[in-house]
Protein backbone atom coordinates (compact mmCIF):
# COMPACT_ATOMS: atom_id res chain seq x y z
CA UNK A 1 0.00 0.00 0.00
CA UNK A 2 1.49 3.59 -0.57
CA UNK A 3 1.89 5.87 1.99
CA UNK A 4 1.75 9.47 0.86
CA UNK A 5 1.71 12.24 3.27
CA UNK A 6 0.30 15.78 3.43
CA UNK A 7 3.55 17.21 2.87
CA UNK A 8 6.93 16.05 2.20
CA UNK A 9 9.33 18.05 3.61
CA UNK A 10 12.32 15.39 3.33
CA UNK A 11 11.50 15.63 -0.62
CA UNK A 12 11.90 19.13 -1.26
CA UNK A 13 15.25 18.78 1.44
CA UNK A 14 16.46 16.48 -0.73
CA UNK A 15 16.69 18.69 -3.88
CA UNK A 16 18.63 22.02 -1.85
CA UNK A 17 20.55 19.91 0.48
CA UNK A 18 24.34 21.30 -0.77
CA UNK A 19 23.15 24.59 -0.73
CA UNK A 20 21.13 24.31 2.63
CA UNK A 21 24.17 23.21 4.05
CA UNK A 22 26.76 25.64 2.66
CA UNK A 23 24.51 28.26 3.55
CA UNK A 24 24.12 26.84 7.06
CA UNK A 25 28.08 26.39 7.40
CA UNK A 26 29.11 29.90 6.57
CA UNK A 27 27.02 31.35 9.13
CA UNK A 28 28.85 29.02 11.70
CA UNK A 29 31.62 30.05 10.25
CA UNK A 30 30.96 33.80 10.23
CA UNK A 31 30.13 34.11 14.36
CA UNK A 32 27.31 36.14 14.30
CA UNK A 33 24.29 34.09 14.85
CA UNK A 34 21.49 37.27 16.00
CA UNK A 35 20.47 39.92 13.27
CA UNK A 36 23.24 39.25 11.04
CA UNK A 37 24.20 40.13 7.62
CA UNK A 38 21.75 36.94 6.50
CA UNK A 39 18.77 38.37 8.24
CA UNK A 40 19.39 42.00 6.08
CA UNK A 41 20.21 40.13 3.23
CA UNK A 42 16.70 38.21 3.45
CA UNK A 43 14.78 41.22 4.08
CA UNK A 44 15.76 43.45 0.99
CA UNK A 45 15.11 39.90 -0.88
CA UNK A 46 11.95 40.09 0.37
CA UNK A 47 11.14 43.50 0.17
CA UNK A 48 12.09 43.72 -3.69
CA UNK A 49 10.28 40.22 -4.02
CA UNK A 50 7.18 41.68 -2.36
CA UNK A 51 7.71 44.90 -4.28
CA UNK A 52 7.87 46.58 -0.94
CA UNK A 53 9.95 49.98 1.10
CA UNK A 54 10.99 47.53 3.97
CA UNK A 55 10.69 43.89 5.22
CA UNK A 56 11.44 43.38 8.91
CA UNK A 57 12.23 39.85 10.31
CA UNK A 58 10.96 38.52 13.45
CA UNK A 59 10.64 35.42 15.04
CA UNK A 60 7.39 33.71 13.82
CA UNK A 61 4.22 34.53 12.23
CA UNK A 62 2.05 35.23 15.12
CA UNK A 63 4.95 37.77 16.68
CA UNK A 64 4.11 39.18 12.94
CA UNK A 65 0.69 40.13 13.41
CA UNK A 66 1.43 41.44 17.18
CA UNK A 67 3.94 44.07 16.47
CA UNK A 68 2.23 45.16 13.80
CA UNK A 69 -1.21 45.83 15.45
CA UNK A 70 1.17 47.25 18.42
CA UNK A 71 2.63 49.34 16.23
CA UNK A 72 -0.54 50.96 14.71
CA UNK A 73 -1.80 51.47 18.28
CA UNK A 74 -4.82 49.04 18.87
CA UNK A 75 -5.25 48.57 22.19
CA UNK A 76 -8.13 48.04 24.44
CA UNK A 77 -11.29 49.59 24.05
CA UNK A 78 -10.19 48.79 20.10
CA UNK A 79 -12.36 46.48 17.95
CA UNK A 80 -10.55 44.50 15.03
CA UNK A 81 -12.41 43.25 12.50
CA UNK A 82 -10.80 39.23 11.15
CA UNK A 83 -12.25 35.86 9.98
CA UNK A 84 -12.90 33.06 12.65
CA UNK A 85 -12.19 30.26 9.91
CA UNK A 86 -8.12 30.87 10.45
CA UNK A 87 -5.50 29.45 12.78
CA UNK A 88 -5.85 30.76 16.52
CA UNK A 89 -2.99 33.31 15.93
CA UNK A 90 -5.09 35.51 13.57
CA UNK A 91 -7.50 36.53 17.20
CA UNK A 92 -5.21 35.85 19.71
CA UNK A 93 -3.07 38.85 19.09
CA UNK A 94 -5.92 40.79 19.12
CA UNK A 95 -6.55 39.78 22.52
CA UNK A 96 -3.05 40.14 23.63
CA UNK A 97 -3.18 43.89 22.79
CA UNK A 98 -6.25 43.73 25.16
CA UNK A 99 -8.27 45.00 21.94
CA UNK A 100 -11.53 42.46 21.25
CA UNK A 101 -11.62 40.30 18.11
CA UNK A 102 -14.94 40.75 16.25
CA UNK A 103 -15.59 37.95 13.73
CA UNK A 104 -16.97 38.38 10.48
CA UNK A 105 -18.12 35.91 7.85
CA UNK A 106 -16.62 34.29 4.61
CA UNK A 107 -17.40 33.90 1.01
CA UNK A 108 -18.38 30.38 0.59
CA UNK A 109 -16.33 29.96 -2.40
CA UNK A 110 -12.69 31.62 -1.77
CA UNK A 111 -13.42 31.21 2.30
CA UNK A 112 -12.23 34.17 2.86
CA UNK A 113 -13.28 36.91 4.81
CA UNK A 114 -16.94 38.67 2.97
CA UNK A 115 -16.38 42.22 2.57
CA UNK A 116 -20.37 42.87 3.11
CA UNK A 117 -20.16 40.95 6.82
CA UNK A 118 -17.11 42.86 7.32
CA UNK A 119 -19.13 45.96 6.47
CA UNK A 120 -21.96 44.96 8.85
CA UNK A 121 -19.61 44.53 11.71
CA UNK A 122 -17.67 48.27 12.19
CA UNK A 123 -18.33 50.28 14.57
CA UNK A 124 -17.19 53.86 16.28
CA UNK A 125 -14.75 51.08 18.18
CA UNK A 126 -13.40 49.18 14.98
CA UNK A 127 -9.51 50.20 14.64
CA UNK A 128 -8.34 47.28 11.94
CA UNK A 129 -9.26 44.49 9.91
CA UNK A 130 -7.35 41.68 9.38
CA UNK A 131 -8.27 39.94 6.03
CA UNK A 132 -6.88 36.37 5.86
CA UNK A 133 -5.26 35.40 2.58
CA UNK A 134 -6.72 31.65 3.71
CA UNK A 135 -4.93 28.27 1.75
CA UNK A 136 -2.98 30.67 -0.40
CA UNK A 137 -5.59 32.78 -2.16
CA UNK A 138 -5.96 36.26 -1.60
CA UNK A 139 -9.06 38.26 -0.13
CA UNK A 140 -11.00 40.97 -1.85
CA UNK A 141 -7.97 43.45 -1.29
CA UNK A 142 -10.17 45.96 -3.46
CA UNK A 143 -13.06 46.62 -1.85
CA UNK A 144 -11.59 45.94 1.75
CA UNK A 145 -9.37 48.42 1.31
CA UNK A 146 -11.86 51.06 -0.32
CA UNK A 147 -14.21 50.45 2.98
CA UNK A 148 -10.94 50.25 4.79
CA UNK A 149 -10.32 53.97 3.74
CA UNK A 150 -13.92 55.04 4.25
CA UNK A 151 -13.67 54.48 7.68
CA UNK A 152 -9.97 55.56 8.32
CA UNK A 153 -9.39 52.00 9.37
CA UNK A 154 -5.92 50.06 9.35
CA UNK A 155 -5.61 47.11 7.24
CA UNK A 156 -3.13 44.24 8.09
CA UNK A 157 -3.16 41.30 5.50
CA UNK A 158 -2.56 38.13 7.02
CA UNK A 159 -0.70 36.17 4.71
CA UNK A 160 1.03 33.55 6.26
CA UNK A 161 -0.03 30.84 3.86
CA UNK A 162 0.27 33.05 0.95
CA UNK A 163 3.38 34.71 0.04
CA UNK A 164 3.83 35.49 -3.56
CA UNK A 165 0.11 35.26 -4.03
CA UNK A 166 -1.19 37.74 -5.63
CA UNK A 167 -4.68 40.09 -6.33
CA UNK A 168 -5.07 41.79 -9.38
CA UNK A 169 -1.59 41.45 -10.76
CA UNK A 170 -0.61 42.71 -7.32
CA UNK A 171 1.36 41.08 -4.89
CA UNK A 172 -0.03 40.32 -1.56
CA UNK A 173 1.62 42.48 1.18
CA UNK A 174 1.40 45.59 -0.76
CA UNK A 175 -1.99 46.19 -0.61
CA UNK A 176 -2.59 46.83 3.20
CA UNK A 177 -1.20 49.23 5.76
CA UNK A 178 1.07 46.40 6.31
CA UNK A 179 1.33 42.46 5.75
CA UNK A 180 2.76 39.07 7.74
CA UNK A 181 4.11 36.22 6.69
CA UNK A 182 5.04 33.02 8.51
CA UNK A 183 8.39 30.42 7.73
CA UNK A 184 6.94 27.63 9.93
CA UNK A 185 8.33 25.01 8.29
CA UNK A 186 4.97 23.56 6.41
CA UNK A 187 4.28 26.89 4.51
CA UNK A 188 4.89 27.56 1.28
CA UNK A 189 8.64 29.10 2.03
CA UNK A 190 9.15 27.67 5.23
CA UNK A 191 12.64 27.39 7.62
CA UNK A 192 13.71 24.80 9.67
CA UNK A 193 12.10 26.17 12.75
CA UNK A 194 10.03 29.08 13.19
CA UNK A 195 10.26 32.35 11.65
CA UNK A 196 8.32 35.46 10.76
CA UNK A 197 8.41 38.74 8.23
CA UNK A 198 6.20 41.97 8.19
CA UNK A 199 6.30 43.62 4.94
CA UNK A 200 5.14 47.52 4.77
CA UNK A 201 5.22 50.79 2.73
CA UNK A 202 4.49 53.06 5.74
CA UNK A 203 8.08 54.17 7.04
CA UNK A 204 6.09 55.34 10.56
CA UNK A 205 5.15 51.34 11.20
CA UNK A 206 8.42 50.30 9.75
CA UNK A 207 10.06 51.99 12.29
CA UNK A 208 7.71 50.75 15.54
CA UNK A 209 7.92 47.74 14.47
CA UNK A 210 11.87 47.73 14.05
CA UNK A 211 12.07 48.76 17.84
CA UNK A 212 9.40 46.57 19.29
CA UNK A 213 11.03 43.60 17.65
CA UNK A 214 14.16 44.03 20.12
CA UNK A 215 12.69 45.26 23.29
CA UNK A 216 11.72 48.41 22.34
CA UNK A 217 15.51 49.87 22.10
CA UNK A 218 16.97 52.70 19.71
CA UNK A 219 19.74 52.43 20.09
CA UNK A 220 20.36 49.35 22.61
CA UNK A 221 19.98 49.95 25.63
CA UNK A 222 17.67 52.80 25.35
CA UNK A 223 14.47 51.72 25.66
CA UNK A 224 11.33 54.19 24.28
CA UNK A 225 8.86 51.94 24.29
CA UNK A 226 7.62 48.47 25.71
CA UNK A 227 8.75 46.00 23.03
CA UNK A 228 9.38 42.33 22.59
CA UNK A 229 11.93 39.39 21.92
CA UNK A 230 11.30 38.95 18.52
CA UNK A 231 14.50 38.11 16.07
CA UNK A 232 14.90 35.91 13.03
CA UNK A 233 16.97 33.64 13.70
CA UNK A 234 20.27 33.97 11.38
CA UNK A 235 20.19 30.10 10.34
CA UNK A 236 16.83 30.82 9.58
CA UNK A 237 17.27 33.53 7.24
CA UNK A 238 20.76 31.61 5.57
CA UNK A 239 18.01 28.68 4.78
CA UNK A 240 14.99 31.05 3.88
CA UNK A 241 17.22 33.07 1.19
CA UNK A 242 17.91 29.62 -0.49
CA UNK A 243 14.51 28.81 -0.55
CA UNK A 244 13.62 31.99 -2.11
CA UNK A 245 15.35 30.90 -4.88
CA UNK A 246 12.73 28.53 -5.51
CA UNK A 247 9.82 29.47 -4.19
CA UNK A 248 8.10 30.86 -7.40
CA UNK A 249 8.78 27.48 -9.03
CA UNK A 250 7.83 25.66 -6.36
CA UNK A 251 3.96 27.72 -6.32
CA UNK A 252 4.05 27.11 -9.96
CA UNK A 253 4.25 23.23 -9.22
CA UNK A 254 1.32 23.53 -6.78
CA UNK A 255 -0.71 25.21 -8.89
CA UNK A 256 -0.12 22.76 -11.47
CA UNK A 257 -0.97 19.98 -9.29
CA UNK A 258 -3.93 21.31 -7.92
CA UNK A 259 -5.36 21.72 -11.51
CA UNK A 260 -4.50 18.06 -12.47
CA UNK A 261 -6.88 17.15 -8.97
CA UNK A 262 -9.42 19.84 -10.40
CA UNK A 263 -9.86 17.69 -13.71
CA UNK A 264 -9.22 13.84 -11.75
CA UNK A 265 -12.39 15.07 -9.16
CA UNK A 266 -14.10 17.05 -11.28
CA UNK A 267 -17.06 14.16 -11.66
CA UNK A 268 -17.01 12.88 -7.90
CA UNK A 269 -19.38 14.19 -5.01
CA UNK A 270 -16.80 16.49 -3.63
CA UNK A 271 -16.27 20.35 -3.76
CA UNK A 272 -12.87 21.18 -4.96
CA UNK A 273 -11.44 24.53 -4.64
CA UNK A 274 -12.91 27.75 -6.36
CA UNK A 275 -10.56 29.62 -8.11
CA UNK A 276 -11.05 33.54 -8.65
CA UNK A 277 -9.76 34.38 -12.29
CA UNK A 278 -8.35 37.98 -10.77
CA UNK A 279 -6.06 35.93 -8.30
CA UNK A 280 -2.88 34.70 -8.47
CA UNK A 281 -3.67 31.05 -5.60
CA UNK A 282 -0.46 29.64 -4.39
CA UNK A 283 -2.64 26.36 -3.14
CA UNK A 284 -0.90 26.48 0.36
CA UNK A 285 -3.73 23.61 1.11
CA UNK A 286 -5.55 21.89 -1.41
CA UNK A 287 -9.00 22.00 0.10
CA UNK A 288 -12.07 19.72 -0.58
CA UNK A 289 -15.23 19.93 1.15
CA UNK A 290 -17.42 16.32 1.69
CA UNK A 291 -20.69 15.62 3.19
CA UNK A 292 -19.46 12.71 4.75
CA UNK A 293 -15.89 13.90 5.91
CA UNK A 294 -15.29 11.24 8.71
CA UNK A 295 -15.92 8.31 6.42
CA UNK A 296 -13.94 9.70 3.19
CA UNK A 297 -10.92 11.20 5.58
CA UNK A 298 -11.04 7.09 7.35
CA UNK A 299 -11.25 5.54 4.00
CA UNK A 300 -7.97 7.38 2.54
CA UNK A 301 -5.91 7.03 5.97
CA UNK A 302 -6.82 3.04 5.40
CA UNK A 303 -5.36 3.38 1.82
CA UNK A 304 -2.13 5.29 3.58
CA UNK A 305 -2.98 8.78 2.27
CA UNK A 306 -3.14 11.69 4.75
CA UNK A 307 -5.39 13.87 5.29
CA UNK A 308 -5.87 17.26 7.39
CA UNK A 309 -8.84 19.49 8.87
CA UNK A 310 -8.12 23.29 8.73
CA UNK A 311 -9.97 24.13 10.89
CA UNK A 312 -12.22 21.82 12.91
CA UNK A 313 -13.46 24.38 15.40
CA UNK A 314 -14.21 28.38 14.21
CA UNK A 315 -12.58 30.88 16.64
CA UNK A 316 -15.91 32.56 17.28
CA UNK A 317 -16.99 28.82 18.54
CA UNK A 318 -13.36 28.50 20.43
CA UNK A 319 -13.91 28.19 24.55
CA UNK A 320 -11.50 31.40 25.09
CA UNK A 321 -14.08 33.42 23.45
CA UNK A 322 -17.11 32.31 24.96
CA UNK A 323 -17.89 35.14 26.17
CA UNK A 324 -18.15 37.36 23.40
CA UNK A 325 -21.70 35.74 22.93
CA UNK A 326 -21.44 34.09 19.51
CA UNK A 327 -23.78 30.98 19.42
CA UNK A 328 -24.06 27.99 17.08
CA UNK A 329 -25.07 29.11 13.90
CA UNK A 330 -24.10 33.09 14.14
CA UNK A 331 -21.92 32.61 11.74
CA UNK A 332 -23.19 30.06 9.67
CA UNK A 333 -20.91 29.91 6.55
CA UNK A 334 -17.62 29.36 8.42
CA UNK A 335 -19.46 26.69 10.46
CA UNK A 336 -20.60 25.25 8.16
CA UNK A 337 -16.88 24.88 6.41
CA UNK A 338 -15.46 23.90 9.53
CA UNK A 339 -17.46 20.51 9.03
CA UNK A 340 -17.35 19.67 5.55
CA UNK A 341 -13.45 20.87 4.81
CA UNK A 342 -10.38 18.94 4.46
CA UNK A 343 -7.12 18.67 2.85
CA UNK A 344 -5.36 15.81 0.89
CA UNK A 345 -2.15 16.06 -0.13
CA UNK A 346 -0.06 18.70 -2.28
CA UNK A 347 3.50 19.56 -2.28
CA UNK A 348 5.89 20.06 -5.41
CA UNK A 349 7.38 16.58 -5.36
CA UNK A 350 3.93 15.11 -5.61
CA UNK A 351 3.79 13.16 -8.56
CA UNK A 352 1.32 12.41 -11.09
CA UNK A 353 1.01 8.54 -9.97
CA UNK A 354 -0.30 9.69 -6.84
CA UNK A 355 -2.38 11.95 -7.37
CA UNK A 356 -3.85 9.41 -9.61
CA UNK A 357 -4.10 7.04 -6.67
CA UNK A 358 -5.64 9.40 -4.77
CA UNK A 359 -8.38 10.11 -7.01
CA UNK A 360 -8.87 7.22 -7.79
CA UNK A 361 -9.27 6.05 -3.92
CA UNK A 362 -11.70 9.00 -3.50
CA UNK A 363 -13.55 7.44 -6.60
CA UNK A 364 -14.30 4.59 -5.26
CA UNK A 365 -14.99 5.49 -1.72
CA UNK A 366 -18.49 6.57 -3.88
CA UNK A 367 -18.85 4.13 -6.00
Amino acid sequence: MKKIPLLDLQAQYATIRDDIRQAVDNVLEGGAYIMGPEVKKLEQEIAEFCGVKHAIGVANGTDALLLVLDAAGVGPGDEVITTPFTFFASAEVISQLGATPVFADIDPKTYNIDVEQVRAKITNKTKAIIPVHIFGQPAEMDELMKLAEQHNLFVLEDAAQAIDAEFKNKKIGNWGHAGTFSFFPTKNLGGYGDGGMIVTNDDQIAEKVRILRVHGSNPKYYHSMIGYNSRLDELQAAALRIKLRHLRDWNDARRQKAAIYDELLKDLPVVTPYHAEDRRHVYHLYIIQADDRAGLMNHLKENGIATGIYYPVPLHRQNVYESLGYGVGSIPISEKMADRTFAIPLYPELTREDQEYIAQTIRNYYK
